[in-house]
């Protein structure tokens, strides 16, 4: 049985423990609070862009010829990996590098092999396990600290720019979507080519009928890079939150933890405080009887 000194040693270790968990769970819950509100806020006019995008493609008649809309064979492949600067929030980058490390090795085997993909990362800890491996074509952390968009929307200019030039045939975002403090959804998303939202065949009876000055092909080439910057940045946003989301959820375990642990410590040290209290009366009683005979 360890000594009471070492109990002792032990109980002070994990208090201290449980008050930086503690300590880091609130500082997570605040700044949940604004991610969460940021992205909240983004998604109504995320989500009306994109309804405007899908009212101009259903009726537009040369959609196909835009570049950003052409379908090409995937020999030039781009993964954006949005992770975290931090840790101590469970499996959160874990998991987004285990997704791109399985679209490496499957989706996407040849296109590695033959050196034709590309990784951009946004966040420290997916840069630091993918370049063990890999060679990291961009990388920036401050966006996650700063939320900027003119960050992500210049990495967007930067995208839209190599998948016009054939640079790039696809683009896919690897990120953990925002759905509650305790959920986050693993993402793959397509960002380049733009599909068909819906086919000609499938257009809604209740399509708006608009009156377009310039043309519906004009106002496409326009709002179509505001609309992928806009999506891009978003899913920063949803990362964000999503980050600060699992760091709650995993110091709140911790702590309940590290609670649990201390319980047992104290149930020790007692046992072993009355364990050696006992022995030191039965040694005091044995001297004694020994004087008296």
């Amino acid at each position: 049985m360890a000594s009471l000194k070492e109990i002792r040693i032990r109980i002070a270790s994990v208090e201290s423990t449980q008050k930086i968990t503690s300590a880091m769970k609130m500082v997570s819950a605040a700044k949940l609070r604004r991610a969460q509100n940021a992205i909240l806020n983004l998604r109504p006019y995320s989500n009306k862009l994109n309804e405007i995008l899908q009212n101009l493609s259903e009726s537009a008649e040369t959609i196909a010829e835009l570049p950003l809309f052409q379908k090409r064979p995937e020999i030039h492949v781009g993964i954006v990996v949005i992770s975290s600067n931090r840790g101590l929030c469970g499996a959160f980058n874990t998991n987004v590098v285990k997704k791109v490390e399985s679209l490496l090795s499957t989706t996407f085997a040849q296109q590695n092999a033959s050196g034709n993909v590309k990784l951009y990362c946004v966040g420290k800890k997916a840069k630091e396990q993918l370049s063990k491996l890999h060679k990291i074509s961009w990388f920036n952390e401050s966006v996650l600290e700063t939320s900027s968009f003119e960050d992500m929307a210049q990495l967007g200019n930067t995208l839209m720019q190599d998948f016009v030039d054939h640079k790039l045939d696809v683009v896919k975002i690897v990120y953990n979507r925002f759905v509650n403090p305790a959920t986050q959804d693993l993402v793959v998303e397509d960002f380049l080519p733009i599909g068909h939202i819906q086919t000609v065949g499938e257009k809604q009876a209740h399509q708006n009928d608009y009156i377009f000055e310039p043309s519906k092909e004009e106002i496409l080439t326009a709002l179509i890079p505001k609309i992928l910057k806009l999506q891009l940045y978003k899913t920063v946003l949803d990362s964000i939150a999503s980050e600060h989301g699992a760091r709650m959820t995993s110091m709140h375990k911790a702590t309940d933890n590290a609670t649990e642990i201390l319980k047992d410590l104290r149930l020790r040290y007692n046992n072993a405080r009355q364990s050696s209290i006992t022995n030191e009366l039965i040694e005091i009683v044995s001297g004694a009887e020994a004087l008296n005979n």
